[in-house]
């Protein structure tokens, strides 16, 4: 008993005790590395290098919300590299955009025009109306693969009709599904923006695969926009972190909503590192990615896989029914190999960490079905391809674990 009367802490001490690191460790770190490399369910599930935790760990040991020294020269790097005046660390894409958009809009009705497949409008949980009560209007690309300025002025809405929702931002997303926005449309859409008063914001988690593939400096790419979203952990294999680029005085408010969303962060230096390593030993390795990525889609297109969205950077999307192949049964069977490999459906995404083996194994697993399907008598038909609908209505097609046979 303490001497207040108090039971002694020790034992609330005690149970408070964990130890997560088991002996067998860094036995299970080499195996999901090794699982990591045998995956195409995305480019998220990277692991961390060890050499990348052992640059981390020399990090500052500053707080975010104050003052964290590696933060700051990464947030410094990170504007002049985009050719903006500041920058701001979030630990995810999704804050990032909706920091962006929240940041932006001022006073409503205010609404955010974007491609119907973009990040922000199918996978960010409705973040754009709960945290910025905006509208979203969609476009979908009559030319099948990206926004062009045609596009825009059909669907931007202008004026001062009290019945309608001006739109305030139009937000690009550079990639979207592995595919590269061409600069002079973006410069055209920019253009019409701003002679509008009209922001641009650019989701570019994966901008980093287009200045690979292109050579275009991110300064350039970032030009026509007033804001810009890019991820450390998608395409560059950090653990954690996006950061948000654009004006100081926009981002001065942006660190304002960073609090209040709750993402004020404290000793944040290890992450930095974590995406500064990434920046100098990963973004070399994304032009390997894109001609492993061309090498799967080849395979896949000779042996008469439909391919539903050409490789441009590091993405396939393919459509296995012309050799008689459901993706419930490839997923099945690629998860029954002696060295699985991991599918969600109909996208195939290569990451830095993919192994040629895996490629190759994938290969001969699509060309073993192909056989099999052929010896039990099957004959591919386009007219029942069309009847099904097959990629009717998205190409982005997912297996569910209710799909596949047990």
């Amino acid at each position: 008993m303490a001497a207040n009367g108090t039971t002694s802490p020790a034992k609330a001490i005690e149970e408070a005790k964990i130890d997560i690191l088991s002996q067998a460790q860094e036995d299970d770190n080499v195996k999901w590395r090794r699982q990591v490399s045998r995956s195409f369910i995305s480019d998220t599930i990277t692991a961390p290098t060890p050499e990348m935790y052992v640059y981390a760990v020399r990090a500052s040991l500053g707080d975010d919300v104050y003052d964290e020294p590696c933060t700051k020269l990464l947030e410094a790097h990170m504007a002049k590299l985009t050719g903006k005046e500041a920058a701001l660390f979030v630990p995810t894409g999704t804050m990032s955009n909706q920091l962006a958009l929240r940041t932006h809009l001022k006073q409503p009705p205010y609404s955010v025009l974007c491609d119907h497949r973009a990040h922000i409008a199918r996978y960010e949980a409705g973040g754009t109306a709960f945290h910025s009560g905006a509208q979203l209007d969609y476009v979908i690309p009559s030319n099948g693969h990206h926004v062009t300025l045609d596009d825009i002025k059909e669907h931007v809405v202008l004026g001062s009709d009290i019945h309608s929702c001006p739109t305030a931002i139009i937000e690009l997303e550079n990639t979207l599904n592995g595919t590269i926005l061409p600069q002079q449309d973006i410069i055209e859409i920019s253009e019409f923006a701003h002679a509008n008063d009209i922001k641009m914001h650019l989701d570019g988690a994966r901008i980093w695969h287009v200045a690979a593939e292109t050579g275009t400096p991110l300064s350039e790419l970032c030009a026509p926009f007033d804001s810009v979203s890019l991820c450390f952990s998608k395409g560059l294999g950090a653990p954690i972190g996006s950061c948000l680029v654009g004006t100081k005085e926009f981002i001065t408010r942006a660190r304002w909503f960073r609090k209040l969303f709750g993402g004020g962060m404290r000793q944040t230096g290890f992450m930095s590192a974590s995406a500064a390593y990434a920046l100098t030993h990963h973004f070399p390795l994304l032009p390997r990615v894109h001609t492993l990525t061309r090498k799967l889609e080849k395979g896949l297109e000779d042996m008469g896989v439909r391919i539903t969205s050409r490789a441009e950077t590091c993405m396939v999307f393919f459509d296995p029914s012309p050799i008689g192949v459901s993706y419930a049964e490839l997923v099945d069977r690629a998860s029954k190999l002696p060295e699985p490999i991991k599918l969600g459906g109909s996208r195939l995404v290569v990451h830095i960490q993919t192994a040629e083996d895996t490629v190759e194994d994938f290969l001969a697993l699509m060309r073993q079905l192909a056989q099999e399907k052929k010896d039990a008598g099957f004959v591919y038909s386009e007219e029942q391809h069309k009847a099904k609908g097959v990629g009717k209505d998205s190409i982005y097609v997912k297996v569910k674990p209710s799909d596949v046979k047990k």
